[in-house]
This record gives C-alpha cells, structure tokens and sequence, in this order.
C-alpha cells in the first residue's frame, strides 16, 4: 500500500536520522530484524540452495541434482538445515548491527558517502567471516552426499573436528577454507552496502508504493553480488567439503583445481548459478523490504512519542 506521507526525501531523511549515533535503541533493533528475516529466508530457500550445493560439487545439471536428492528420500532433503539455519539468523545480527555501529563510527554525521559505506560493509563481512566459517564448514560436509555414511549427522562431524590438536582444529577443522571465505564475504557485503541506499532512493523517487524500492534494491544487489562472485561460492563449496588429516592445497593451487575439474570453461564453473542467483535475489529482497519495515517502525514510534 502507498503512503502518501512518505516521499522521496522523507524516505531519505528518516533512514540518516535512524543510523546517527544518538540513536543507540535501533541498533538493537536492527540485530533482531537480520536474525528474524534471515532465518525466515533461510528455511524457505534451503531446498534450492542444497540443490545448488550438489551441482557445484558434482558439475552436474540441475535436474540430476534434483533426482539425486530424491533418490536418497525426503527424509534427507533438509539434511543439513540446522547449521546454516544457525548461521545465517546469526549472519542477520552480525551483519546489520555491525555495519551500522562501523558506519556510524567512521561517519556520525550522515548522509553517508560511498567511501564510507563501502569501509563499514567491507569490516562488517571480515566479522561475519571469521565468526560464522565454522558453521558453513560444517554445513558443506553435512550437504555432500558421499559423506553420508561416514558423517550421519552434526555430532559425528564435530567429533571428527574435536578429534584433531588444537592448530588441526582450526585449519583442518573449523576453518577449512577460510581465505575464500573472507575474501567472499568482505566484498560481498561492501557491494551490498555501498549501493543499496542508491538504489533504493532512486527508485523512491519515482513514487512507487514504500516496499517496492527495499525489495528490488536487496534484489538487484543480490544478483549482482552472488553472479560476481559466484566463483569464490564454488571454490568454497570444494574446498570445505573434504575431511580428514591430508595435505591443505593452497588456494590457487584448489582454485585451480576447481577450474580443471570444470574443463577448464566459464559455463561449468557458473553451473548452478541460475538458482543460487534466484536463491540469492529472494533472500536479499526479503532481507532488505524487512529491514526497511523496521526502520519505518522505529521512526514512526519515535515520532509519536515526541509529538
């Protein structure tokens, strides 16, 4: 529904006014919309995102990814939901509370430039890296279909993690794949982040309803994040879904390992991309229409209160 009340510069104004930093009470805010909205997003769009899983692994099409899954049975098709269900709730909190306490770090006084938001979502993703890479670890293990036997379950994996010293623990274990992730990750949420406001005003200003411009920014921000980096997704898919004790290849010595098994050929290694980009647009859209459902919440409260 449209509100009337709301134009272009009023849009813009309420969402300066909320990231100063005189008003602490919305970060808190903004830890619960990203944990709510993503684990939302999460469970609805896991089934694509596990058969996106198995083409990156097995470079196969997405209808034999699809027949394998059901060969296995229905009782495993959300086999592996828990740690990225986890994951990505805590990904919200992360995500969106520490980009606004960095942003209105490096800038208390809005509206905010590009340098600005780019620099807050860049440190924003290393701490998203670095506290969630376990779970996507676990998560990739418990996805590969050849490890099922072995690995029936998260507490089997975990053992097998627990099992290592304390250093095999953290590369071999937890953290397998970790520079991929890191690079992944910071890049993707300063992509995010430094174009989302733009995108958002601009369509703002051509009068469509309030929810329309949230909810295409996170998608075109999506899309245009996961096809540009997809290469990294697929290149953290293989290198964290091996256990066990056996010599940690480099990264460009697994990247190119990647683009062998691939053919050597850009169509193979975007294999999937179709649905993770689908996956991505949905769940970034979702993300983005609720986080700025919040903000006018919080804006609207505030003024009632000080009128």
């Amino acid at each position: 529904m449209e509100e009337p009340n709301h134009g272009p510069g009023k849009e813009r104004q309420h969402r300066t006014r909320v990231e100063s930093p005189g008003k602490k009470s919305w970060h808190s805010q903004a830890y619960a919309l990203g944990a709510v909205s993503n684990f939302v997003s999460t469970f609805l769009t896991f089934p694509i995102y596990k058969v996106v899983f198995r083409q990156q692994i097995h470079a196969v099409a997405a209808s034999e990814a699809v027949r394998q899954l059901w060969h296995e049975g229905p009782q495993y098709f959300y086999r592996g939901i828990y740690p990225p269900l986890l994951s990505k709730t805590l990904q919200g909190t992360l995500l969106f509370g520490t980009y606004d306490s960095l942003l209105c770090s490096l800038s208390p006084v809005g509206p905010h430039s590009l340098r600005h938001r780019w620099a807050a979502g860049l440190m924003s993703g290393v701490v998203e890296a670095v506290a969630l890479s376990p779970f996507e670890r676990v998560q990739n293990v418990l996805q590969d279909g050849r490890k099922q036997a072995r690995f029936p379950s998260t507490i089997s994996i975990l053992k097998e993690f627990n099992s290592y010293g304390l250093w095999g623990r953290l590369s071999l274990g937890y953290y397998r794949g970790f520079w991929p992730v890191l690079l992944r990750n910071s890049l993707g949420s300063a992509l995010y982040f430094s174009f989302k406001d733009p995108i958002q005003d601009g369509l703002a200003e051509q009068g469509l309803p309030h929810w329309v411009p949230a909810l295409v920014s996170g998608s075109v921000n999506g899309t245009i994040t996961c096809l540009v980096l997809y290469p990294l997704i697929v290149l953290v898919a293989n290198m964290q879904s091996h256990v066990g004790w056996q010599s940690m290849p480099s990264l460009w010595a697994s990247a190119q390992d990647v683009w062998d098994t691939r053919g050597r050929k850009v169509f193979l290694i975007y294999r999937g991309g179709s649905l993770v980009i689908l996956r991505s647009s949905v769940t970034w859209g979702l993300t983005t229409a609720i986080h700025d459902f919040l903000q006018r919440r919080s804006h609207s409260r505030k003024e009632l209160k000080t009128d």
